[in-house]
Formats: C-alpha cells, sequence, structure tokens
C-alpha cells in the first residue's frame, strides 16, 4: 500500500515549477540557430545544394540585394525562402508561395490597354491601431465607376467588424500604357484637416493600395528593404530646415512602377508580378492667383486633365507634364504650415494637386514567385518546429508524471486498497480512497456559475478547433478580408448545441433544477460580456471616425445572430442534455461532508493555481509571439498546421497538470476539486494577459490613451476566451480521472 502525504507535496510541487520557469526561459529566446541539414545519401544533391550554397552566399557578399525585381534579387530571394516553399508535415513537396498562401487562387491575365482597377485600403499605423478609411483624407473624390463582377468581393461579417470596405482608387492603371506626370486633382485642406494631417504624419500613418490582388510595395534596392504601403508623408527636424519648428510635409505625387510578366507560349495577355510606388512632395505651381480661383470653379476637386489645365492656364504646368517628372527636392517640397512666417496653428487653409506617374517594366520571375518579396526578413518555420518541440518537451514530462501516478503509484495504491481484509486495516486507510464518500459531492458554491463557464468554454474551444480544421482544409482563403473572423463567429453561434449540451449534463449532476435559468445563463454570459465590452469600445472609436468602428445595421445584425439563431442553439443542446441519463460516479456520495485538513500555503489557492496555470501557458508561449505579431505588427501569419498542433499540445498539458493537481489535492483529503480544476488551467489566461502587457511595453509604441485601451480590450477578451476554454479542459479531465481511480478500488 503506497499513498503520498502531505511531506510530499514539496517536492512534486517544485518539480513542477522547475518545468514550468525552464519552459519560460527557453521561450524567450525566439531567435533559434538554424537546424543542421538532414545527411542525404545521395551525393549528388549533397554536391548541388552545397554549390547553390556557396553561389548565393558570394551573390550577397557582393551587394546583391534581395528586394528587387531583377533576376538575380529574385533567386536569392527563392534561396532564402527554400524552407517556406514546402507543403505537408513529414514528406514535405517543394511549392510556390502563392500555393501555399493562397491555394487554389489562379493568376488574372489581361490584355493591352485594358483598366486595371487598384483599390485603397486601411489607413494605419502601428503606433495607434487606429485605421481610417483612405477616402476620410483630404484627397480626391471616389470614382464612381462600377466594379467588374471578377474583382469584387461579397462582403462579410468580419470584413464589416474589421472596417475593411473594397473601394476604388481615384488611379487608373491601363495595361502597359506608360504615364507622364498626370494631375489628378485640386483640393483646399482647411486648417482642422492641416492639423489632422500633421498628427497623422507624427504618428506615422500608412496608406494601402492594391492591384490584381498585391499589396503595394515601397522598397530600395541601395537600402535592401522593402514595406507594404507608403506614409502619408514626412517631418523634418527643425535642425535640418533652419526653421524654428518642426516641419511637416505632404505627399501629394505618387511614383507607380509596375511589373508584368508576358510569355506567349504558357498564357495569353500580361500577368502581374510587382506593384511598387515612390511617393514625392512637391509643391505644384499654379500660376497666378487668377488661375487658381478658375480650377477651383472649373474643377472643385474632381478630375483634371493636362487639356483642362491647358485650357485655363494657357500651357501645361511647368511641375507636372510629360516631359517633367517630380522628385523630392528640398526646394519643392509641399509643406502643410503655409506660410512659413505665420504659426501653424493660424493656418486657414491651403491648397495642392494631387498627381501620379505610371511605368511599367517587363520581367521574366514567374507570376508564382511574386509573393516572395513580401516574406523577405519573416522568421524561419524551424522556429515553429523548435516552438512544438518545446511544448512536446512539456507534454512528455507531464506524461512521464501522470505515467508514474497512473502506472505505479496508483496501481499500488489500488491493489493495496482492494487486498484489505479486516475492518482495522480499513480503518487505517490513507491517501486519495479516504475521501471516495465525498469525491463527487457537487459543489456547494455557485455549481450553476461552474457549469455555465464549463459549457462556454466547450463552445470556445469546439469552434476554434472547427475553424483550424476548415483553414487546413483550404476552405477559407486568407486572401479574402475577414473570412477568418467570420468562420470564427458564425461557427461560435453553430457550436451552441455543445455549449449547451455540456453545461446542461453537468448541471443535472448538481441536482439542480433552475435548468432554464442555467441554459438562459449559459446562451448569454460569455457573449453578454463579449458584446459589452465591444460596445463601449465602439462609442469611442465612432467618436474619434475610426473605420474599425461597427455601424448601427452591423450592431443589429450581431444582437440577430446572438438572439435568433445562437440562443435556440443553446436550448437545443440543453434540451438533449437535460434528456441524457445522469452522469454516474463508482461511489455513493455520504450525507455529512468529510474535514478537510489545512494544506500549507503553498498548496492552497491562488497560489497552487498559479503554479499550475505556467505550464499551459509556457506550451504556446513560442508561437504565441508570433501571433501576436501579426495581430498588431501587421505581419503575414499563415501556418495553420503548426497553430493545430500548438492548440493540440495545450490541450494535452492542461489535462495532465489537471490530472496531476487533482491527485496531489486528493492525497492530502480534499475532496473540493471541482473550482480548483477549473482555475487550476484557467489561470494561463491570467500569464496570456500579462503577456500582453509586457508586449504593449517592449513591442509596440503606441501613442495616446485610446489606442492603449483598444489594445488592452481586445486582449481581455482574448484571455478570457484563453482562460475558459484551459479551465475547461482542466475541469472535463479531472472529472474522468476521478471516475477512472475510483472506480477501479473496492468500496463497501
Amino acid at each position: 500500500m503506497m499513498a503520498i502525504h502531505t511531506k510530499n507535496l514539496p517536492v512534486l510541487l517544485l518539480l513542477l515549477l522547475i518545468a514550468a520557469s525552464s519552459t519560460l526561459c527557453s521561450a524567450n529566446n525566439v531567435n533559434v540557430s538554424p537546424k543542421s541539414k538532414e545527411k542525404v545519401s545521395f551525393r549528388e544533391r549533397k554536391r548541388i545544394e552545397r554549390e547553390r550554397a556557396i553561389k548565393f552566399a558570394n551573390l550577397k557578399a557582393s551587394g546583391q540585394d534581395d528586394v528587387s525585381m531583377t533576376k538575380e534579387a529574385a533567386e536569392l530571394r527563392s534561396y532564402e525562402l527554400r524552407k517556406k516553399k514546402k507543403k505537408g508535415l513529414f514528406r514535405r513537396k517543394e511549392a510556390s508561395l502563392a500555393q501555399v498562401l493562397f491555394p487554389g487562387v489562379s493568376p488574372e491575365e489581361y490584355n493591352d490597354n485594358e483598366p486595371i482597377p487598384a483599390f485603397v485600403e486601411l489607413v494605419d499605423s502601428q503606433k495607434t491601431q487606429l485605421p481610417f478609411q483612405y477616402y476620410d483624407l483630404p484627397t480626391c473624390k471616389e470614382p464612381h465607376d462600377a466594379i467588374q463582377r471578377r474583382f469584387r468581393q461579397r462582403k462579410n461579417l468580419g470584413s464589416r467588424l474589421m472596417g475593411y470596405k473594397l473601394r476604388m482608387s481615384p488611379y487608373s492603371f491601363p495595361t502597359k500604357v506608360n504615364k507622364g506626370c498626370t494631375p489628378l486633382c485640386f483640393v483646399e485642406v482647411g486648417d482642422k484637416k492641416l492639423n489632422w494631417l500633421r498628427k497623422l504624419i507624427d504618428r506615422q500613418y500608412r496608406i494601402h493600395l492594391t492591384l490584381d490582388k498585391l499589396p503595394v510595395l515601397m522598397r530600395s534596392k541601395e537600402l535592401n528593404y522593402a514595406m507594404r504601403g507608403f506614409p502619408i508623408g514626412f517631418k523634418a527636424h527643425k535642425a535640418s530646415t533652419g526653421l524654428e519648428h518642426d516641419e511637416y510635409y505632404f505627399f501629394n505625387h505618387l511614383k507607380f512602377t509596375i511589373t508584368y510578366r508576358e510569355e506567349p507560349n504558357e498564357f495569353e495577355g500580361v500577368r502581374i508580378i510587382g506593384f511598387d510606388v515612390h511617393p514625392v512632395s512637391i509643391r505644384h505651381d499654379f500660376g497666378t492667383v487668377e488661375d487658381e480661383q478658375k480650377f477651383d470653379q472649373l474643377h472643385g476637386g474632381a478630375e483634371v486633365d493636362q487639356r483642362a489645365i491647358e485650357k485655363v492656364h494657357g500651357e501645361p504646368l511647368s511641375t507636372c507634364n510629360q516631359d517633367f517628372a517630380p522628385r523630392n527636392d528640398p526646394e519643392t517640397y509641399l509643406s502643410l504650415s503655409g506660410d512659413f512666417t505665420q504659426p501653424m496653428m493660424n493656418v486657414k487653409s491651403t491648397k495642392f494637386m494631387y498627381s501620379y506617374e505610371v511605368h511599367w517594366q517587363e520581367t521574366d520571375i514567374p507570376w508564382s514567385d511574386r509573393w516572395d518579396v513580401y516574406l523577405v526578413g519573416s522568421p524561419d518555420d524551424e522556429i515553429h518546429y523548435f516552438a512544438i518541440i518545446n511544448s512536446l518537451m512539456i507534454v512528455v514530462f507531464l506524461t512521464g508524471a501522470v505515467a508514474v501516478i497512473m502506472i505505479r503509484t496508483l496501481k499500488k495504491d489500488i491493489t493495496g486498497y482492494n487486498e484489505l481484509q479486516t475492518i482495522e486495516e480499513a480503518q487505517e486507510e490513507t491517501g486519495w480512497k479516504l475521501v471516495h464518500g465525498d469525491v463527487f459531492r457537487p459543489p456547494q458554491s455557485y455549481p450553476m456559475l461552474l457549469c455555465v463557464l464549463v459549457g462556454s468554454g466547450a463552445q470556445i474551444g469546439s469552434a476554434f478547433f472547427a475553424t483550424l480544421f476548415a483553414s487546413m482544409l483550404r476552405m477559407l482563403n486568407p486572401i479574402k478580408k475577414g473570412q477568418a473572423l467570420t468562420a470564427v463567429v458564425v461557427l461560435y453561434v453553430f457550436c451552441g448545441v455543445i455549449g449547451g449540451y455540456v453545461s446542461a449534463r453537468l448541471y443535472k449532476f448538481c441536482d439542480a433544477k433552475a435548468w432554464k435559468r442555467n441554459t438562459i445563463a449559459t446562451a448569454l454570459a460569455f457573449p453578454a460580456v463579449i458584446v459589452s465590452m465591444f460596445m463601449v469600445l465602439n462609442i469611442f472609436l465612432r467618436i474619434v471616425g475610426a473605420a474599425t468602428a461597427v455601424s448601427f445595421l452591423t450592431v443589429f445584425f450581431i444582437f440577430l445572430l446572438w438572439g435568433c439563431v445562437a440562443t435556440p442553439l443553446v436550448f437545443v443542446g440543453s434540451y438533449f442534455g437535460y434528456r441524457a441519463d445522469k452522469i454516474e460516479v463508482p461511489t455513493k456520495t455520504n450525507q455529512i461532508a468529510r474535514f478537510i485538513p489545512e494544506v500549507p500555503y503553498y498548496a492552497a489557492p491562488p497560489i497552487s493555481n498559479m503554479i499550475a496555470g505556467m505550464l499551459p501557458f509556457g506550451s504556446v508561449c513560442i508561437e504565441l509571439f508570433f501571433i501576436m505579431s501579426a495581430l498588431w505588427l501587421h505581419q503575414l501569419y499563415y501556418i495553420m498546421g503548426f497553430l493545430l498542433a500548438v492548440v493540440a499540445i495545450l490541450g494535452a498539458t492542461c489535462a495532465q497538470v489537471s490530472c496531476v493537481m487533482c491527485y496531489l489535492q486528493l492525497c492530502v483529503e480534499d475532496h473540493r476539486w471541482w473550482w480548483k480544476s477549473f482555475f487550476n488551467c484557467a489561470s494561463a489566461g491570467v500569464y496570456l494577459f500579462l503577456y500582453s502587457i509586457w508586449f504593449l511595453a517592449s513591442k509596440l509604441e503606441l501613442v495616446g490613451i485610446l489606442p492603449v485601451m483598444v489594445y488592452l480590450t481586445y486582449m481581455s477578451m482574448i484571455s478570457l476566451a484563453f482562460s475558459l476554454f484551459c479551465g475547461t479542459v482542466g475541469y472535463l479531465s479531472c472529472f474522468w480521472f476521478t471516475r477512472r481511480i475510483y472506480g477501479a478500488v473496492k468500496v463497501d
């Protein structure tokens, strides 16, 4: 006969704490050394790989960039991204990034002179997380041309919640038609808009356009960098301008470069390979004051052309014509302060003209490699493998601990208990069997709340797993804005059947009678908290005019989805849950609850809960860094297979931690495991929120109170959902564990 007493608790808790600490320490080192290549038996293949490595190392040492559209740069990009261009988990096959990122998407071909629509996206900044619509800026009017059917995208709930709206840009791009400096429109900007533009420039807002579903890039061959979008303007320090204050300049001229490929033997028409922009700030010469007034009367902010200018001005503008290409020159920068002699706050308005030019360049780069430049410099997939291996180490450690408990300790305990022959021996029994008459006593404090939390966690987990499976089966296309968020919301609604069923079965086990109240609470509790936080935040977003502010129609649709679909499905699940047989347990419950002895402070909540929560959080913290970077730093995240593996490891970690902590608790004769099993794993959500605060302080540079409030609000929602999922896994695992071990012993 063998049992674990109170004196053995410090050792086991210390082991758990050491494992959690080592995991968190290893998680902080995200930059890991590249994995050594596997040995290949084919000498020829090894020789070719060695020659390629030497070739591209010499190419990079010679100063070759990897962002331009030259053949050498494309080959260097392809070599650096060779590990990302593979599909499959075990037998990884060669593939292009287009196949990996957007499976099933086929290229579009365009004929000569065929207009290609460009679309404007959100104007956003990493410093605020408060995006705005492009046409909120003082810019040209939105064209009223109808969008062709093949370029249309259906609006979905996710895109509405994220503020995405497909709107055509004022720029026109006929296929293979070069354009010199082309006037676009005249705009008069008032003092309020000028101050707003200065603020946007100060907070580093960027404008995003797409052409043929390609985001516009600012790239520099000399500096070897490529960034999505282009800034609204720039700020010059007073030391560089000689002024008494810092000066703000506005980019009003755009130089577009469109790279294309023609291959008559393979396809007809033109395929778009690259879409670049070079912004220029230039103060266009309008001529006399009378000419400006004529321009305002004729056009008033609408699109203009050279013929209209010649009609009013008598000749083309000296700063924008087919023979003159604007460039960035400090002498001709377009200032946002108007007259240099007046304070910025006294400026009433200023006028400037938008213009652009387009250059088409042919290339030999295939269409399948056009996304390579967008992932240059992103973390290698081996780091994700390292994250999974790190998580698997935790699972192996916990599996060993659970195996020792289940195979060695419990087996000896059960054998000893079953061999008791006399009453005297039975009275001397100690350990977890001693509480067999109380271990299945329903929780005395807030049983309905516990059932509601577990049911909500089951609903969240089911929806998340279903979304990941849909992504792995290529049912979700990352190129369609908001589709993933729509899938999460819709699947959460339909998984209300699971949440209602789990909550009802547990509530029935607790011998409670208020089943209607329990069902309504399961349907409303978690969504009510999330919607309330979202609605309060939406008020502030509406005040500042952010693009993510949700309209009344969208809010009404959310309430309609919640009340007319989600709630009835929860009632359906609850109906089947209450009709099912009551969960059977192997032991009878005593009428009088057993006295619970005192335990050391480190073995009692909340310290024991926080110690147990380290391991579930540690199993996902490395992958969490990449997810947070994708959410808040606008990086690409596309490896859903890795994410599914990490979530599965998270579930296994929660289950094993919960079983170990439950066994330690029962060994000290504490039979109140219901709430403790939930909070042991739910405390991982606390670590997630603390991690988000660290990420805010170290990785983000948010400016202002509202951006911080937006960040903390959304991270609170995510942490709450994460906590409910982990707590549900821990609770259900403990329930299964106690039924198994007490069903294996003979109890009189």
